[in-house]
């Protein structure tokens, strides 16, 4: 059983929506349901809200509005006004004055389907967002979610709220305000209200905006007014006769119709219902800034670490100056981690990288695995971007990435070429040799390639555990990817012996070099596929054992054994292609063996 407090709302009473971090646009939530109304220990709780955007000039008049206005009970239809049209998505006051629009629209089929909840298209245009099942989401900043449609589990809409940062900047586009009218209702069906204290029944309190009421009533089990009568009427027609094939008949009159009329009184134990409502109705003002839609210059909020004294910038300064900035490595993985980040090689320690489609910046690695980015390219991105690069920005050390400055001051880029470049393409090579040599490819397509060669990145070996994972995703493209069948038709394991897909590759290398070269080529291969079971805790030797054959030194920072065990795979790849050349051709044995 509730006690008093809770029917009288003070927790529900002290929110404001202007300052929730999500604003419901519409809502019709009924928030528990418990047991069977007007039955001993029934509870209801329901929450229902309903908006208006407005002109700030007609916010007093905004302000006349209520639940009964623009609540759940007005439905959103297009209609006629004599010879004029009225816009499904227009809000007329009073003789035709149009004062605002609602920002959720509801539209009713037939009783067999589900009212559709649609967001306003102007909303959805001017902010730029993309829906995605019952999410409307921001593409240009990381896909952030701007707004979300609840549904119950058969499918009825319940509440579409909208984030308030990306509300408010379209209400102070179009210099409006929202209009916010909700109502709460708690109830709970009891047989002993001797906890309830109000002094009087129904108990009201009005204050500003706002208004509630407390009752108890009593009902009959079953929920009937308690000691309530009913009156029944049946009234029927005797100048009709069902035998006629087409029957005909005009307005009754009295000495065609027969009537006759009963009454009975509800029946069943009393009970009370104890029932707490609250209406409220906020304007939220509209934001103070438009960054997004009306693209206000804001002053900024993100600062930089500048010099080795630890001076902190932001993009008013940063943008008029020739300079770099530093930050820790892991900063990558972070951005590369957005729907719609990539990260791109131009050199052996210089890319672009994004957590955003249209917004690349050019990146070195320097001398001790810091990333270098010129100040001004942070400075030119969105405040969402730049508050990400914030997060991983530290004191200058190591200088600035050679290969970057190169590219940047200098304008000679550097001839070099990425480890991360040449593992890929030493993979589609060694691949297509094998198919020109035997008719088939070598390298089985994994379903998820494209998404491990992305993954395949020396910044995902900040600390040893994302080394090993590295590992892992090489040994995916490698070992696990290779066709075994296929290299089995060219040397066939002795009867008793089981090989694996890198002793097999083994093998046919084998056939056109000697076998202590063909084992040394693979031997970075093996270790890649031993360090990928670390995860499992492998024995201290049997890890130093695995870090030797991939050639890795553990005394070096884990970034620059990252980049180790992807350069050395890659130059693996690349003798393993140059021998596979050798491979008798397929045609031709076939021709012979004929």
């Amino acid at each position: 059983m509730m006690d008093q407090s809770w029917f009288e709302m003070a927790d529900i009473r002290r929110r404001k929506f202007a300052s929730t971090a999500w604003i419901p646009l519409r809502a019709s939530n009924p928030i528990c349901k418990e047991g069977k109304w007007g039955h001993l220990g029934s509870k209801e709780e329901f929450f229902g809200s309903g908006t208006l955007a407005v002109p700030v000039d007609l916010k007093d008049k905004a302000l006349t509005l209520g639940w009964m206005d623009i609540g759940i009970s007005r439905d959103h239809c297009a209609w006629m006004d004599g010879w004029r049209y009225v816009p499904a998505d227009i809000f007329e006051y009073d003789n035709g004055e149009q004062i605002g629009i609602p920002l959720v629209l509801v539209q009713h089929l037939t009783s067999a389907e589900h009212p559709v909840w649609h967001l306003h298209q102007d909303f959805v245009i001017a902010l730029e967002l993309m829906r995605n099942g019952d999410h409307w989401v921001c593409p240009n900043e990381g896909y952030t979610e701007v707004a979300r449609l609840h549904r119950h589990p058969d499918g009825r809409p319940f509440k579409l709220e909208a984030k308030a940062e990306f509300l408010l900047d379209y209400l102070c586009a179009r210099n409006m305000g929202l209009v916010v009218t909700a109502y709460w209702n708690r109830q709970e069906t009891i047989e002993d209200t001797t906890h309830i204290k109000w002094d009087e029944n129904p108990k009201h309190e009005v204050i500003k905006d706002a208004r509630w009421e407390g009752q108890v009533y009593e009902i009959h089990e079953g929920g009937k007014p308690f000691g309530a009568e009913a009156a029944v009427f049946h009234v029927s027609r005797i100048d009709v006769d069902s035998g006629d094939d087409v029957p005909t008949f005009d307005f009754p009159t009295d000495d065609v119709i027969k009537s006759k009329s009963w009454s009975y009184k509800y029946t069943g134990r009393k009970l009370f219902v104890v029932e707490g409502k609250y209406w409220h109705d906020e304007w939220i003002a509209p934001g103070k800034y438009s960054p997004r839609i009306r693209r206000d210059e804001i002053p900024s909020l993100i600062f930089f670490i500048t010099d080795l004294a630890g001076t902190r910038e932001s993009k008013e300064t940063l943008i008029k100056e020739s300079r770099w900035l530093w930050f820790r490595a892991d900063a990558m993985n972070t951005l590369t981690g957005y729907r719609g980040g990539h990260l791109k090689w131009y050199t052996q320690d210089t890319g672009s990288i994004s957590c955003s489609p249209n917004d690349d910046v050019h990146f070195g690695v320097n001398s001790i695995g810091l990333i270098n980015v010129y100040a001004k390219d942070i400075a030119l991105l969105p405040d969402w971007q730049q508050r990400i690069w914030a997060g991983f920005n530290v004191t200058p050390e190591g200088g600035v990435s050679k290969e970057l400055f190169s590219s940047q001051m200098e304008a000679i880029p550097a001839e070099t070429v990425a480890p991360e470049v040449r593992l890929i393409e030493a993979l589609l090579h060694m691949d297509e040799i094998f198919h020109n040599r035997r008719g088939q490819t070598l390298l089985r397509q994994h379903p998820e390639r494209q998404d491990i060669q992305r993954q395949i990145h020396r910044f995902r070996s900040i600390d040893r555990k994302g080394l090993f994972a590295l590992a892992k995703d090489i040994a995916r493209l490698t070992a696990d990817s290779v066709d075994i069948e296929a290299l089995q038709k060219i040397t066939v394991p002795p009867k008793g012996e089981n090989w694996g897909t890198l002793k097999s590759l083994e093998k046919v290398i084998a056939t056109v070099s000697t076998p202590d070269l063909a084992r040394s080529v693979l031997t970075p291969l093996v270790g890649a596929y031993e360090l990928r079971l670390a995860d499992a805790h492998l024995p201290g030797s049997k890890l130093n054992e695995a870090m030797k054959l991939a050639g890795i030194n553990g005394l070096v920072s884990f970034l620059e054994q990252g980049k180790t065990l992807i350069s050395n795979c890659a130059d693996a790849i690349l003798e393993i292609a140059s021998l596979l050349e050798n491979l008798s051709d397929c045609s031709n044995s076939e021709a012979k063996n004929g």
